[in-house]
């Protein structure tokens, strides 16, 4: 997931930004006299440049995936690459900052789940709001459903997301409402298979169209008389985060 603007040095900073300065390099109202006078100004350029940056960051991800080329993202802002890397020294520092509000927002969907008196609603909540993200978010989707190292939120929320849905099995199994011989890793690789699948099923039809083959699937992890045996073996923790590495490529 990396291309020729993933590592600095390869466009110099033009100045095309709005913290880039006089040729002289100072910021206005710096007299160069060393006083520092200039240093608050300096400090509102650097702030709004990044919020400049987070934000078409965002725009850019959301329409054409986390592969983004960086150049791209630096040109909407309206500054130049070395800006962009004098904030976000690699694409996972940048990733990071713009979603993390948002990985925030799932496991909080997820510790409400993991309150619901019946598993099976909290299960089917937790994933219908998990796919309301990934539907309108590509950005949020790349991340979700492929792995990104070096992103700290994105490795919180999988351990969250992994240990809620762990949670909700046993409660389910327990209650009778879930599937004897399912595990962890079956439900978060289709979670993860048809998550991938819905920003062409959204671009195709409606935006809400995941919502049928999400009831299919939650349907298939319903504890039924009549249900067969599951084919073995199934994924192991190491198995599903290989698989998840190559969904990206």
């Amino acid at each position: 997931m990396t291309d020729s603007t993933d590592h600095p040095g390869g466009t110099a900073d033009t100045g095309s930004g709005s913290g880039s300065g006089s040729g002289s390099g100072r910021a206005t109202g710096d007299r160069g006299d060393g006083s520092g006078v200039g240093a608050p100004v300096r400090r509102r350029d650097a702030r709004r440049n990044r919020d400049l940056l987070l934000e078409a960051a965002h725009e850019v991800f959301t329409e054409l995936g986390l592969n983004a080329p960086l150049d791209v993202i630096a040109r909407r802002a309206g500054v130049g690459n070395a800006t962009l890397y004098r904030n976000f020294p690699h694409r996972a520092a940048l990733v990071d900052a713009v979603f993390r509000d948002q990985l925030t927002g799932t496991m909080d969907a997820g510790a409400r789940a993991r309150d619901a008196d019946d598993a099976w609603t909290g299960l089917t909540g937790y994933l219908q709001a998990v796919f309301t993200v990934l539907a309108t978010d590509r950005g949020t989707n790349d991340l979700m459903t492929t792995h990104l190292e070096g992103v700290e939120s994105l490795e919180a929320v999988h351990a969250h997301n992994h240990r809620t849905v762990e949670l909700l099995l046993e409660r389910g199994r327990h209650q009778g409402t879930v599937r004897p011989d399912l595990t962890t890793e079956d439900v978060l690789f289709a979670l993860a298979a048809l998550g991938r699948a819905v920003p062409a099923l959204t671009a195709a039809t409606t935006p809400d169209a995941w919502r049928r083959p999400l009831a299919l699937l939650c349907d298939s992890l319903r504890a039924a008389p009549t249900s067969p045996p599951l084919p073995s073996p199934a994924l192991t923790p190491e198995q599903l985060d290989d698989t998840l590495h190559h969904f990206d490529r």
